[in-house]
């Protein structure tokens, strides 16, 4: 059976910690700034951790890890 392949799109998007949970970057702050506030920039710049009903889909797309 060859290698499953990692979906690099999502390994440039998710991180996995120690743990185990998937670490993820907030959307929506990249371009088209200048209407949104401050404060919602602010908030953007955080990330935070996916979903547990959305991690076997993650799981999928990094079988190794990465």
């Amino acid at each position: 059976m060859p290698k499953m392949k990692t979906n690099r799109a999502a390994a440039k998007r998710f991180k996995f910690t120690a743990t185990g949970k998937v670490k993820r970057s907030s959307g929506f702050a990249n371009h088209i700034l200048t209407k949104k506030s401050m404060k919602r920039k602010r908030k953007l710049r955080g990330g935070g951790y996916v979903d547990a009903a959305d991690m076997r889909e993650i799981r999928n797309l990094l079988p190794n890890g990465n």
